[in-house]
């Protein structure tokens, strides 16, 4: 594994945490799984048709008898499951439309991690990000004080005579556009757009401290030092200086600019 994870692994192995994989029969993830179940990194489940997993695993020679392999179909739980996802949703979904939802293996999996029976999920690699993320959103939500999800991506980038830099960026893949929240009452603005994109930056900047970055925060705009105006340029102004008051009190610092 690569550098930047050698801390997270060391903590892992001393505190092994429970992973699902929303994917059990997909060749990419049966490796991945391998190779954590290998190096003790952390405790495996898999969602899908147990036999479907041991034969896609056999068939890769990936060893992933460590694992354990859950199908929503036959699991004892389930009921508990559709009640206390009917509970989540508040009237929003029926038992039978959770019934139905929860036979899928994002919102089973998603669903393993909100009711404690696991600490962490990865899909992805055949559901598309927006069906990754909805459960997530549906039942486990965001954490006391966030107001919006995003997402972070960790480079390592070759700067040549300087070695090797890392970084951290965000949001890559689930904000596109920053609006204000508005009270549909009073039209009074609940949240601006300013303080979304700031609090990407500082979630941000908090993700890279976990990698091991001292986060210096550039807050990206197309304009030059002020050769542009309004719109985007306005929004990336006003963030920057409202992720420098929030990431000072989040203990990221005040390093942030446009």
């Amino acid at each position: 594994m690569a550098d930047m994870f050698a801390p997270l692994v060391a903590q892992l192995k001393a505190n092994p945490k429970t992973i699902v994989f929303t994917e059990g029969n997909d060749p990419r993830i049966l490796e991945a799984a391998s190779k954590l179940l290998a190096e003790g990194v952390l405790k495996v489940v898999m969602v899908g048709n147990e036999a479907e997993c041991k034969a896609a695993a056999a068939a890769g020679n990936f060893d992933i008898s460590a694992a354990e392999i859950i199908d929503p179909e036959n699991y004892a739980g389930f009921d508990e499951m559709v009640s206390t996802m009917v509970e989540l949703r508040k009237g929003k979904q029926s038992a039978e439309e959770c019934t139905a939802l929860l036979k899928k293996s994002n919102y089973f999996g998603t669903m393993l991690v909100k009711m404690g029976k696991a600490d962490c999920l990865l899909g992805g690699a055949t559901y598309s990000t927006a069906d990754t993320i909805r459960p997530a959103l549906q039942l486990v939500k965001t954490k006391k004080g966030a107001h919006l999800v995003s997402s972070c991506f960790i480079l390592d980038r070759d700067c040549g005579e300087e070695g090797l830099k890392r970084i951290a960026m965000g949001d890559c893949a689930v904000n596109i556009d920053y609006t204000d929240t508005v009270d549909k009452a009073t039209g009074e603005v609940k949240i601006s757009a300013a303080s979304k994109l700031a609090e990407v930056a500082v979630e941000t900047a908090r993700t890279a401290k976990l990698f091991g970055i001292d986060p210096k925060v550039a807050v990206l705009s197309f304009s030059t030092k002020g050769s542009g105006k309004g719109g985007t340029v306005a929004l990336s102004h006003d963030a920057t200086i409202k992720a420098q008051e929030d990431g000072s009190r989040a203990g990221c610092g005040r390093r942030a600019a446009v």
